[in-house]
């Protein structure tokens, strides 16, 4: 067992002593602290499930029966999975049988508490305070996997189900080339998903004669057809066109699917959002973020969660399995967590009602496919889930260990846009990549 509280760990003893021991650029080279080269990669596509808000993890990953009603509410009983030795809540019957596929930590943490610091935290990997603003784990993946790396799909590399996350710029400085495209809509009631794409009562012979309208009205481009600066406005506006007239907004027409396939992911939001993830990473794009708001439960934690954690069981449980079935699971990481976890003790005065606060001492993360193992438990809470028991595991190591998978080394370094080059993320703290899963 290890404190979180312990200033020099092991890891960076034996790093500091082999510097020390081995003259300090050696000893890089030997322990990978300026490693270049990439790692194999075992992942194309990366599915995150943003909980916004944070979800309790004594509700949904480490249960608690033995701590008292304090601690668990109504929401006391555990169940058995399929993969041996890992309980979930009991509100999870779906997801316990899909266990196999997917990996639970236990300890992660980073002590913060405020909803916009905690955030960036684990959508970077990166502290704040240092006068930038990195750019966030998709963002990264459409740089290094997406336009940079000759991605050539009809969709953007990068793209958000179906608002952005709003805590921050998800491009940071690598800037607007690398930020995602946000569907809005509702997959659930849209039959396209995509407000901005599909105009209410605009119709396909509509949108083109306004399209050439507006190229009988630009005189100036006409006036320059070989001008490479119109032929870039030209490539733009194609690929916008293509979004809305061409193949690409197929892929975002649920009524392709059978009704039975949309029945079993859930005739809800965050189910149908599911069910467009799985059709956009089978269509090339590299990074789906489903952006599942409503887990900030300061007030009535229980009665939401009554409603939310079915949808969450119904439509991830199915996620998996459509992955797995359609042999894309082995190519494709889905990670779920949320900024934080809920505080074990119930607030159960007014006028919370049975509320539940911020907690980033200690929370739940849970990551499968894409070369990740599946049916572990990495690391634990304590007896009430207030603190880490044992390996504590940082936002920059499960972050790392994404990138790792997707062949992009954690310590690769980033123009940060004032000619300075800055590593991906921070050194780690603990012990480092998630090597038990990998």
């Amino acid at each position: 067992m290890r404190s979180t509280n312990t200033p020099f760990t092991r890891r960076q003893f034996i790093k500091t002593t082999a510097a020390t021991a081995m003259g300090l650029p050696f000893a890089q080279s030997v322990l990978g602290a300026n490693q270049t080269t990439h790692p194999t990669a075992k992942a194309k596509a990366v599915i995150e499930i943003w909980m916004w808000g944070g979800p309790s993890h004594l509700d949904t990953f480490d249960p608690k029966p033995q701590a008292g009603a304090d601690y668990t509410g109504p929401f006391n009983e555990v169940i058995n999975t399929v993969a041996d030795g890992m309980q979930l809540n009991s509100k999870l019957p779906l997801m316990a049988k899909q266990a196999d596929k997917f990996s639970i930590i236990r300890s992660m943490t980073h002590g913060i508490n405020g909803h916009e610091t905690a955030s960036y935290l684990m959508q970077t990997g990166r502290k704040p305070g240092d006068g930038q603003v990195y750019p966030c784990i998709g963002s990264v993946v459409s740089k290094f996997k997406g336009y940079d790396a000759g991605y050539k799909g009809l969709l953007p590399p990068y793209i958000v189900l179906t608002q952005p996350h709003g805590r921050f710029s998800e491009e940071g400085f690598l800037g607007p080339r690398y930020k995602p495209f946000s569907t809005g809509g509702d997959p659930s009631k849209d039959p396209f998903a995509v407000q901005g794409i599909i105009a209410q009562g605009i119709t396909d012979a509509r949108q083109q004669s306004r399209r050439d309208l507006l190229h009988s009205l630009d005189t100036l481009a006409n006036a320059h057809p070989n001008s490479q600066a119109f032929k870039k406005l030209d490539e733009a506006e194609e690929d916008a066109y293509s979004m809305i007239l061409g193949d690409a907004r197929e892929v975002f027409n649920l009524a392709d699917e059978p009704d039975a396939m949309r029945d079993a992911y859930g005739r809800n939001t965050f189910g149908q959002s599911c069910l467009m993830a799985r059709r956009l990473v089978e269509n090339g794009v590299r990074y789906v973020s489903i952006n599942a708001r409503g887990w900030d439960t300061h007030k009535m934690h229980f009665n939401s969660m009554n409603q939310k954690m079915p949808q969450m069981d119904q439509g991830l449980a199915m996620l998996f399995e459509d992955l797995a079935q359609r042999g894309l699971l082995d190519s494709t990481i889905v990670w779920c967590s949320g900024e934080f976890g809920r505080t074990p003790k119930v607030k159960w005065e007014e006028p919370w009602n049975g509320g539940r606060g911020h907690h980033g001492a200690v929370f739940s993360s849970m990551i499968g496919g894409g070369g990740f193992t599946g049916g572990h438990v990495v690391g634990a809470s304590n007896a009430t889930g207030m603190e880490v028991a044992e390996r504590p595991v940082y936002p920059e190591d499960f972050i790392g260990s994404i990138y790792h998978n997707l062949g992009i080394n954690p310590h690769s370094h980033l123009d940060n846009g004032r000619g300075e080059k800055v590593q991906l993320t921070i050194d780690s703290q603990g012990e480092g990549l998630l090597k038990e899963l990998m």
